[in-house]
């Protein structure tokens, strides 16, 4: 593929390091494993799924493409250079090509190892460097996320971004501070206080004691999500703890070969939750869950920390994998919306949980679950990805952001922070987006605070019912459903209630309060 098509200019061979002999351009700490690129036999499946191939159709922005240039690099027979590095960093390690492969080829390990390899053994240039440090002196510090978040409530309050863009300035800014900005959510102080119960009991008896990992980001710009998630469960049956000074878990690290990072934070992760006595550390964020479930690979030659990862990895769930493995307990109202389901990558495909989300959504009686094309297709986001590769990434999240939208949905619902900024950046604003564990808070608890959703506490209504709905929402300004995203009940009057034909609560202890705003809506 042409140099022009990667904005990010690697830089310049690193001279101090010689590459170990027999071991081509890398160094003796675990080289790609030749068995596993031995594992290849060039079918192609994969390509279809590959999200650069589909954008460049390029053979080596491909995986079969690059698992070549793992094992010629490995012989020896390509330099470590500006070529080389490029088809990595292009890769947006979604891991589609993992479930698309009839032979099993491993190619987590196999990006994950020879990024680890780049990122010791080649010299980026100054300006890369400097932003790469940028993203990792920040996001996997949650105290350092608050003080941008503030400074992103006084910049969105002060509307400096209609401002640089009606001077014309913003475009003249680099395409990664222009991602920067675009992904920004939407910020409210009210949230940033928000936070999770040390211990949140059971409902009734606990059938299992659970920690929950509340993230970096998760914690900061979605909150709403992590309180959803103890409730959801706490009413399933589960004792939930969420340790209070939690740390990053090295997902970003991980994924983006900074695998000295990455090891300190996993280590880190599994001290802290091995103290709680907990049956399941259960995780609501796709792209934590893979790297956690995989902690024990990460840390299989640490003499100390080898046998305690395996176990801690075999403990570790997403939410919705442990809603679907307990019996449902509580009662679920009806929820009134077309739902269209995004699959995380780092979900879907590198933890392999695709119906549990899915079964979780249809168990809601009243929603509507609607496919999405080409679901395999990553959206953009990929960790960090969006930000060190702007270009493609924006590509990406367009084509995601029309395949949302040709399905027609209330709501869009996704299990991955990363994967809610990037679709709300291409999606129009009127249309929410929300984590499947949001919604099923809201239908476990009655609550319509989250816009798309109707929750029914009182029954199910007839055609006649949501025909009233349709007239009182356009006759108290709400418009039509193609201008403007619908609006819970609780939006209305009581008088407006009753006159649209909507359930009336049975008693005050069960009216659904009215809210201005929803409790969690990302930019």
């Amino acid at each position: 593929m042409a140099a022009d098509q990667h904005p990010a200019d690697p830089g310049s061979v690193v001279t101090e390091t010689e590459p170990a002999s027999g071991y081509g351009v890398f160094d003796l700490r675990r080289p790609p494993s030749a068995e596993r690129i031995d594992d290849c036999v060039h079918c192609g499946f994969c390509l279809p799924t590959c999200p650069t191939y589909a954008l460049w159709g390029e053979e080596m922005d491909s995986p079969r493409g690059r698992v070549y240039l793992m094992k010629v690099g490995l012989q020896g027979e390509v330099p470590l250079d500006k070529t080389f590095v490029q088809h990595f960093d292009a890769c947006l390690g979604c891991m589609a090509c993992v479930t698309s492969c009839p032979s099993g080829v491993r190619y987590d390990e196999l990006i994950e190892a020879t990024r680890a390899q780049i990122e010791r053994n080649w010299e980026r240039s100054p300006s890369e460097r400097r932003f790469r440090r940028l993203v990792f002196a920040l996001f996997p510090h949650r105290s350092r996320l608050m003080a941008v978040a503030l400074l992103g409530w006084a910049y969105q309050r002060a509307r400096a971004g209609e401002l640089l863009r009606r001077s014309g300035a913003f475009d003249r800014l680099p395409p990664r501070l222009q991602a920067l900005e675009g992904l920004m959510p939407r910020v409210a102080l009210g949230d940033l206080r928000r936070r999770v119960p040390h211990v949140t009991p059971a409902t009734g008896s606990t059938r299992r004691r659970v920690g929950l990992l509340t993230g970096c980001v998760q914690s900061v710009f979605f909150a709403g999500c992590n309180e959803a998630t103890a409730r959801v469960l706490a009413a399933e049956g589960c004792e939930v703890v969420a340790p209070p000074r939690q740390g990053c878990c090295g997902a970003l690290a991980l994924h983006a070969g900074e695998e000295p990072l990455a090891l300190a934070k996993a280590k880190a992760t599994i001290d802290l939750f091995s103290r709680l006595g907990v049956d399941t550390v259960v995780v609501n964020a796709a792209g934590c869950g893979s790297s956690m479930k995989e902690y024990g690979h990460l840390l299989r030659d640490d003499p100390h920390y080898a046998e305690r990862a395996s176990a801690f990895s075999a403990s570790v769930r997403d939410v919705t994998e442990l809603i679907a493995e307990l019996e449902p307990r509580a009662v679920r109202h009806p929820v009134r919306a077309r739902v269209a389901y995004h699959d995380a990558c780092h979900l879907g495909h590198a933890q392999g949980v695709t119906a549990q989300p899915r079964e979780i959504l249809r168990a809601i009686p009243g929603l509507e679950l609607l496919p999405i094309a080409d679901p395999e297709i990553c959206c953009g986001s990929a960790g960090i990805y969006n930000l060190l590769q702007p270009q493609p990434a924006a590509e990406l999240g367009q084509r995601k952001a029309s395949q949302v939208l040709a399905t027609g949905p209330d709501l869009v619902a996704t299990a991955n922070p990363g994967c809610l900024l990037q679709l709300r950046r291409y999606l129009p604003p009127s249309l929410p987006l929300a984590h499947p564990v949001e919604i099923l808070d809201r239908s476990l608890h009655g609550r319509c605070d989250l816009p798309g959703l109707v929750v029914d506490t009182a029954g199910p209504w007839s055609m006649s019912t949501r025909e009233r709905r349709s007239t009182a929402v356009a006759s108290c300004g709400g418009g039509s459903r193609s201008s403007a995203p619908p609006l819970c009940s609780c939006s209305f009057s009581e008088g407006a209630r009753r006159r649209a034909g909507f359930p009336q609560p049975r008693s005050s202890s069960s009216r659904i309060r009215s809210r201005s705003s929803p409790s969690r809506r990302p930019a």
